[in-house]
């Protein structure tokens, strides 16, 4: 850096400014006050290692300090921080936050460091975790201790600012990315299209058809064309390398690093010394083609990663409130974000509901899509939920807000999503470390081969020597795990299943045996009429209507039962009734009493015994509930649940793959093989208790079994937690708090069985990515040691490795015809 630049920003300092900060013992130059301010932050916060770190230079923060943190006690206002803050339950009076925030300045991984370095030595900050790749942060903090406020300002102190995260933000970032590599490959392409015009004449002319003068000229040319795309279109090559190098790692860049300055330096020096071999044009070309494959990889990955940002955006901007309902349907404007529980919002067709809530007026049908992976509408009528960042399609709907903010679904399955991303698989972290090894194998080898050519043929020597360290770069291998899981994510949200741990899919895909909950896992969890056995004069259809009309007005969920069974239909009037709690209802009817309810209640109304037909009933292992009048029985209803209508295709599908399957259930034993005679499951556990579904799951994995857990994510979550890999289904109160390593979204069956076969395609993409990578480098580098392969060439075969192993993982985001 020249004496006439800032340390800290590299701007040029003014000549009527003197400022300087002490840094490593030496006073260094800064351009402004601000530089000045955010220097001295950095030096007295003891993080004076981020100079020595950083491999690019920061915005510079041209307003002083005091300018910059002006105004930011407005973060600390509770209404401010509703869209980006929430509170954790952290058991001591609920002061602890969590804010989602975007970084602005971000240039490099040391700014990453300095960053969490400063924000961990606040008091009162108890976690930080930033993403380079997206420049998100969240930050946790006790507000008895330090205020959002004194956060943000201490970003500020250190050059940096912080916004809440906002998904248009962030998209614009990404942009910026896309617009910054596409300048970059533009100036290549430019460039590698002029080099190659003065390298053609080179390469045709025959001995004395050109002058040694015309040579050196496109010589000349070829260097000046060729310097913007080393020094421009190739710098986070190098920028990259020395980091790395500095941090004593080794990098898939370094090779990449290694070749173009070898081949750049050894052709700069052949142009000015009048002699020797030029390579401008496989440096340019080289370039261009790494570049090129680089950007197509990043869209792909972007694209991959969108489904976060697409349920980010869901939640609408503003709602259309009705303020003073039931008494005025006036509607006014508010911001989304200012919607409380109980407010009453009108949702139009085409409109996105705001918030988590409940229809009270008015039918229509949703689109729940990227919520829960459910492609058909879902229909809407009073008393039915509604979640938040769905869009209502055909009629208008007043619904009542329950849950705003953090606290709604939407915001639980993106925080979850976001959990998932953070972390790295196990197969990722061993592909990192087989590229690590297998790129100081690259340097060593590379070393060789140079030596044993420069005996062979030294003309050759530097080429063939850049072929082999560019050829086989392992860029490939390592994308060849990372990017077919984020695709697989990316696919199964939108089928409903979703990832909330790095090792979910790899380890759903190889499970070997599958162990299910019974009551709202297999079965639809809702009570319902089994069966019928009229035991009088009255039919089927004819005692269900009484029932029903003696139930009408009990909250009891066999009330509700019996209700559903005949929904819509005319019942037969009823005197007052009398519900006796656990037993059931008694009524006039007729002219007599009746009873409906157990059939000891039902019995001691008129005392005659039970005919033998009805002891199959009893010992169902189903609720049994009776229908009588003074003078005997009329009925008896089975109630239970049936299993969901896709379990039987799930368990066969698994049982096809070679899967073994069990049954787990705290119902009794006869309920419990019921349904298990009906889904074709063998092994059955009844009256289990959580211990005993915690013991059985353990002594499966120690007989050698890989378990996948599938449960209700509230009473079985020791079971769950015990499991290599559990799925939960998706109620909205329990994802909040799941710790599920799946989460079945949409409750529907099909959509695991759908995720199973993405799970295990996912894994056959990872294992054919692996094979061709290995393969190509197999058969790349002997080429390359031979001098078959010239360094353009090096470069297509490397940037196209690259690529065929994104695209190969895109192959992910297709519906399959057939479903093996």
């Amino acid at each position: 850096m020249n004496k006439g630049d800032c340390y800290h920003c590299g701007q040029p300092v003014p000549a009527a400014v003197d400022l300087a900060v002490s840094i490593d013992g030496q006073p260094r130059a800064m351009c402004c006050g601000g530089c000045q301010a955010v220097a001295q932050a950095i030096v007295g916060n003891g993080l004076g290692d981020y100079y020595r770190n950083r491999d690019a230079l920061p915005d510079s923060p041209r307003e002083a300090l005091p300018a910059i943190v002006e105004g930011l006690q407005i973060y600390d206002h509770p209404d401010f921080q509703r869209s980006f803050v929430r509170a954790l339950a952290d058991g001591d009076g609920g002061s602890e936050r969590e804010a989602s925030l975007i970084l602005e300045g971000i240039t490099c991984s040391a700014c990453i460091w300095l960053n969490e370095q400063q924000l961990s030595r606040l008091a009162g900050v108890t976690a930080v975790d930033i993403n380079y790749a997206t420049r998100r942060a969240r930050v946790r903090w006790d507000e008895r201790r330090i205020q959002l406020s004194g956060i943000l300002a201490a970003i500020a102190a250190i050059g940096y600012r912080a916004h809440p995260y906002d998904p248009a933000k962030s998209e614009q970032l990404a942009g910026q990315e896309r617009r910054r590599a596409l300048w970059r490959v533009f100036v290549a392409g430019f460039g590698m299209m002029q080099v190659m015009m003065y390298a053609v004449p080179l390469y045709l002319a025959g001995d004395g058809e050109m002058t040694a003068d015309v040579a050196q000229l496109l010589r000349w040319a070829s260097l000046v064309l060729t310097t913007p795309v080393v020094f421009y279109s190739a710098a986070p090559f190098f920028r990259n390398s020395w980091r790395d190098l500095r941090l004593r790692r080794v990098g898939m860049d370094v090779p990449v690093a290694l070749g173009v300055g070898a081949a750049f330096a050894a052709s700069v020096w052949a142009t000015l010394t009048a002699s020797g071999e030029v390579y401008f044009d496989s440096v340019t070309m080289f370039v261009f083609f790494l570049l090129s494959g680089r950007f197509l990889e990043m869209t792909a990955r972007q694209r991959a990663v969108s489904v976060t940002e697409a349920l980010a955006r869901l939640m609408p901007v503003f709602a259309a409130r009705l303020a003073a309902y039931p008494e005025s349907r006036v509607v006014e404007q508010v911001m989304a974000a200012d919607l409380q529980a109980g407010d009453v919002v009108l949702v139009r067709p085409g409109e996105t509901v705001p918030a988590d809530g409940q229809v009270i007026e008015g039918e229509s049908s949703t689109d729940e899509a990227l919520l829960s992976g459910e492609s058909a509408p879902v229909s809407k009528r009073p008393g039915v939920s509604v979640t938040g960042g769905a869009v209502n399609i055909e009629s208008p709907l007043l619904v009542e807000v329950l849950q705003v903010g953090e606290a709604t679904r939407l915001s639980a399955i993106v925080r979850l999503m976001e959990r998932a991303a953070a972390e790295k698989p196990r197969i990722v972290e061993l592909a990192d470390r087989i590229a690590s090894r297998f790129i100081v194998s690259l340097l060593l080898l590379a070393a060789c081969v140079a030596i044993v050519w420069l005996y062979v043929d030294p003309a050759r020597a530097l080429w063939i020597t850049v072929s082999v360290l560019v050829v086989t770069c392992p860029c490939a291998l390592s994308l060849a795990t990372p990017v077919a899981l984020t695709v697989a994510s990316g696919a199964m949200a939108r089928a409903g299943l979703l990832v909330t741990r790095s090792h979910a899919i790899e380890t759903l895909a190889r499970a070997s045996h599958f162990v299910f909950d019974k009551t709202g896992t297999l079965t639809t969890g809702r009570m319902q009429v089994l069966e019928v056995l009229p035991l009088g004069k009255l039919d089927r259809a004819q005692c269900l209507a009484l029932a029903a009309a003696l139930e009408q007005a009990s909250e009891h969920p066999i009330g509700a039962a019996l209700r559903q069974a005949v929904a819509g239909q005319d019942l037969p009037p009823v005197g007052a009734s009398t519900s006796e709690p656990g037993s059931g209802v008694d009524a006039q009817h007729a002219g007599r009493r009746s009873r409906v309810g157990r059939p000891d209640y039902v019995g001691a109304l008129h005392g005659v015994p039970l005919p033998a037909s009805a002891q199959a009933l009893l010992t169902s292992g189903d609720t049994v509930v009776a229908l009588g009048d003074e003078r005997g029985w009329i009925a008896l209803f089975r109630i239970g649940d049936e299993p969901r209508p896709e379990a039987a295709a799930l368990i066969a599908a698994l049982r096809a793959a070679g899967r073994s399957v069990s049954l787990l259930s705290g119902d009794a034993a006869a309920a419990a093989h019921r349904v298990a005679r009906e889904l074709a499951i063998d092994q059955v556990v009844a009256g289990a208790t959580p211990q005993i579904k915690h013991d059985f799951v353990r002594q499966l994995q120690a007989d050698g079994a890989l378990v996948a857990m599938v449960g209700d994510g509230v009473n079985d979550a020791p079971v769950l937690a015990q499991a290599q890999v559990s799925v939960a289904m998706g109620g909205g109160s329990q994802l909040a708090r799941t710790q599920a390593d799946l989460v079945l979204l949409s409750e529907d069956l099909d959509h695991l069985r759908r995720g199973l076969w993405l799970a295990r395609a996912a894994l056959r993409v990872i294992r054919q990515n692996l094979l061709w990578s290995f393969a190509y480098n197999l058969v790349a580098l002997p080429l390359a040691m031979a001098g078959l392969v010239t360094p353009w060439m090096a470069g297509i075969g490397m940037s196209a490795s690259s690529l065929l192993v994104v695209l190969n993982s895109m192959r992910l985001q297709r519906t399959p015809r057939v479903e093996r």
